[in-house]
Protein backbone atom coordinates (compact mmCIF):
# COMPACT_ATOMS: atom_id res chain seq x y z
CA UNK A 1 0.00 0.00 0.00
CA UNK A 2 1.56 3.20 -0.88
CA UNK A 3 4.58 1.30 -1.23
CA UNK A 4 5.14 1.06 2.32
CA UNK A 5 6.75 -2.41 3.78
CA UNK A 6 4.75 -3.77 6.16
CA UNK A 7 7.13 -2.95 9.25
CA UNK A 8 6.72 0.79 8.23
CA UNK A 9 2.78 0.19 8.66
CA UNK A 10 3.15 -1.44 12.27
CA UNK A 11 5.21 1.51 13.30
CA UNK A 12 2.45 3.80 12.18
CA UNK A 13 0.03 1.57 13.90
CA UNK A 14 1.69 2.38 17.27
CA UNK A 15 2.61 5.66 16.49
CA UNK A 16 -1.23 5.86 15.95
CA UNK A 17 -2.37 3.80 19.34
CA UNK A 18 0.52 6.22 21.33
CA UNK A 19 -1.32 9.31 20.24
CA UNK A 20 -4.70 8.57 19.58
CA UNK A 21 -4.87 5.95 22.77
CA UNK A 22 -7.31 2.88 22.33
CA UNK A 23 -10.57 4.87 22.62
CA UNK A 24 -10.52 6.89 19.72
CA UNK A 25 -8.44 4.81 17.18
CA UNK A 26 -11.63 2.51 15.61
CA UNK A 27 -13.43 6.14 15.01
CA UNK A 28 -9.96 7.25 13.60
CA UNK A 29 -9.80 3.99 11.32
CA UNK A 30 -13.48 4.60 10.03
CA UNK A 31 -13.01 8.04 9.24
CA UNK A 32 -9.61 7.40 7.56
CA UNK A 33 -11.09 4.13 5.40
CA UNK A 34 -13.84 6.88 4.48
CA UNK A 35 -11.51 9.33 3.51
CA UNK A 36 -9.61 6.86 1.15
CA UNK A 37 -12.91 5.54 -0.37
CA UNK A 38 -13.55 9.00 -1.04
CA UNK A 39 -10.16 9.94 -2.89
CA UNK A 40 -10.29 6.41 -5.10
CA UNK A 41 -14.28 7.23 -6.35
CA UNK A 42 -12.86 10.61 -7.17
CA UNK A 43 -9.59 9.45 -8.42
CA UNK A 44 -11.86 7.16 -10.31
CA UNK A 45 -14.02 9.93 -11.65
CA UNK A 46 -11.78 12.12 -12.92
CA UNK A 47 -10.46 9.05 -14.95
CA UNK A 48 -13.44 8.28 -16.38
CA UNK A 49 -14.05 11.59 -17.17
CA UNK A 50 -10.68 12.14 -19.10
CA UNK A 51 -11.67 9.11 -20.85
CA UNK A 52 -14.90 10.25 -21.49
CA UNK A 53 -13.39 13.49 -22.84
CA UNK A 54 -10.72 11.59 -24.45
CA UNK A 55 -13.20 10.11 -26.75
CA UNK A 56 -15.13 13.16 -27.18
CA UNK A 57 -12.05 14.53 -28.89
CA UNK A 58 -11.53 11.80 -31.30
CA UNK A 59 -15.62 11.52 -32.10
CA UNK A 60 -14.59 15.34 -33.35
CA UNK A 61 -11.64 14.78 -35.02
CA UNK A 62 -13.95 11.86 -36.85
CA UNK A 63 -16.27 14.70 -37.81
CA UNK A 64 -14.13 17.26 -38.96
CA UNK A 65 -12.66 14.19 -41.41
CA UNK A 66 -16.42 13.87 -42.58
CA UNK A 67 -16.81 17.22 -43.19
CA UNK A 68 -13.82 17.70 -45.10
CA UNK A 69 -14.41 14.40 -47.14
CA UNK A 70 -18.08 15.75 -47.79
CA UNK A 71 -16.95 19.28 -48.58
CA UNK A 72 -14.17 17.79 -51.30
CA UNK A 73 -17.27 16.06 -52.57
CA UNK A 74 -19.65 19.32 -53.07
CA UNK A 75 -16.36 20.72 -54.78
CA UNK A 76 -16.12 18.34 -57.31
CA UNK A 77 -20.33 18.15 -57.85
CA UNK A 78 -19.93 21.80 -58.21
CA UNK A 79 -17.17 21.47 -60.56
CA UNK A 80 -18.80 19.11 -62.45
CA UNK A 81 -21.93 21.36 -62.93
CA UNK A 82 -19.61 24.15 -63.60
CA UNK A 83 -18.04 21.66 -66.96
CA UNK A 84 -21.97 20.54 -67.95
CA UNK A 85 -22.78 24.08 -68.09
CA UNK A 86 -19.85 25.35 -70.31
CA UNK A 87 -20.73 22.49 -72.60
CA UNK A 88 -24.25 23.74 -72.77
CA UNK A 89 -23.66 26.89 -73.33
CA UNK A 90 -20.82 25.41 -76.32
CA UNK A 91 -24.07 23.25 -77.86
CA UNK A 92 -25.83 26.54 -77.62
CA UNK A 93 -23.17 28.11 -79.58
CA UNK A 94 -22.83 25.73 -81.64
CA UNK A 95 -27.11 25.72 -82.78
CA UNK A 96 -26.82 29.15 -83.15
CA UNK A 97 -23.96 28.50 -85.52
CA UNK A 98 -25.99 26.06 -87.24
CA UNK A 99 -28.99 28.04 -87.81
CA UNK A 100 -26.92 31.26 -89.17
CA UNK A 101 -25.28 28.88 -91.62
CA UNK A 102 -28.83 27.11 -92.41
CA UNK A 103 -29.89 30.22 -93.98
CA UNK A 104 -27.10 30.86 -96.37
CA UNK A 105 -26.93 27.01 -97.42
CA UNK A 106 -30.28 27.68 -98.70
CA UNK A 107 -29.89 31.21 -100.37
CA UNK A 108 -27.03 30.19 -102.18
CA UNK A 109 -28.82 27.03 -103.42
CA UNK A 110 -31.40 28.60 -104.51
CA UNK A 111 -28.72 31.13 -106.33
CA UNK A 112 -27.78 27.98 -107.87
CA UNK A 113 -30.54 26.88 -109.03
CA UNK A 114 -31.37 29.88 -110.68
CA UNK A 115 -28.48 29.94 -112.97
CA UNK A 116 -28.70 26.52 -114.37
Amino acid sequence: MFGMSLGEIFVIAIIAILFLGPEKLPDAMVKIAKFFQSFKKSINEAKDTIEHEMHLEDIKKEALKYKEDLQKSVDNVKNDINIVDDLNENIEDIKESVKLDKPKKKAKAKKDSKDV
